[in-house]
C-alpha cells in the first residue's frame, strides 16, 4: 500500500461567515492541505448548512481541494450539481444510500473521488463489499450535525478494523475522521490509523488558528503515515 502523509482538512463550518473571503485567504495561505465543506439537508441531520451557491463561491476563493461532505437524503441526485461547481471529493452517507455501489461509480465516472460516511453506530462491517470503489471512508466520531462535539473515542478501534481491511486487500483506501478532532487527540488517532483529520472549531475557533495548524503539522510529522 502506498505512503501518503497525514492530511489535515480545517471545516469551513466552524469558520466565520460574515468573512468567509477573509476565512479563505487564510486556508490558502496555512499550511492545510483541503478544505472540508459540510452540506447539511435539515433531513438526515437537524441542522442546515450551505449548498451549492455557496460551495461554487469556496471553490472559486480557495486554492486547495475541496472536500465536499453531503450529509444529505438522496445525495445521487446532487452529485453533478456539486461536482460542477467545484468538489474534488465526494463524500456520501452509507445510511442514505439504498444503492451505494451504483453512488460511488457516479462519483468516479463524474471525475472525483469517491467518499463514504459512516455514522458513529454503522460498524466498519457494512463496507465489505464496496471497498474496493472507495478512494475515502470518512469514520464520524461524533453524531452529525452540529462542531464542536466531543470526540467518540471508540472511533478508534473502528480505525483499526478498516485499517485491517484495507492492508489486507492492499488498497489505498483513505480513513477519514470527522468530529472532535483537536490537538489533544491528533496523534492517537493516527496511531490507529487515519490519514485524513478534519478540523473545526480546533482551527476556526483557536486563538491562532495559523499556530493551531501550525502544531497540527507538527503532530504529523512525528505521526505514522499510512
Amino acid at each position: 500500500m502506498k505512503k501518503t502523509n497525514p492530511i489535515l482538512a480545517p471545516s469551513i463550518l466552524a469558520g466565520d461567515f460574515s468573512r468567509l473571503g477573509e476565512e479563505m485567504t487564510f486556508i490558502n495561505e496555512s499550511q492545510a492541505d483541503w478544505l472540508h465543506v459540510d452540506v447539511m439537508d435539515g433531513r438526515f441531520v437537524p441542522n442546515i448548512s450551505f449548498g451549492v451557491p455557496v460551495v461554487k463561491a469556496l471553490k472559486a476563493a480557495c486554492t486547495k481541494p475541496l472536500d465536499v461532505h453531503l450529509m444529505i437524503v438522496e445525495p445521487e441526485k446532487y452529485l453533478p450539481v456539486f461536482r460542477d461547481c467545484g468538489a474534488d471529493i465526494l463524500t456520501v452517507h452509507y445510511e442514505t444510500c439504498p444503492n451505494l455501489h451504483r453512488t460511488l461509480q457516479s462519483i468516479r465516472e463524474l471525475g472525483a473521488k469517491a467518499g463514504v460516511a459512516l455514522n458513529p453506530h454503522t460498524p466498519v462491517s457494512v463496507l465489505e463489499d464496496v471497498l474496493e470503489e472507495v478512494d475515502l471512508v470518512c469514520l464520524m466520531s461524533v453524531n452529525p450535525g452540529f462542531g464542536g462535539q466531543k470526540f467518540i473515542y471508540r472511533t478508534l478501534e473502528k480505525i483499526r478494523q478498516l485499517k485491517e481491511q484495507i492492508i489486507i486487500r492492499n488498497l489505498s483506501t483513505l480513513i477519514e475522521i470527522d468530529g472532535g478532532v483537536g490537538l489533544q487527540n491528533a496523534e492517537s488517532i493516527l496511531k490507529a490509523g487515519a490519514d485524513v483529520l478534519v478540523a473545526g472549531s480546533s482551527v476556526f475557533r483557536a486563538d491562532d488558528p495559523n499556530k493551531a495548524i501550525q502544531r497540527f503539522k507538527e503532530i504529523f510529522k512525528g505521526g505514522i503515515t499510512a
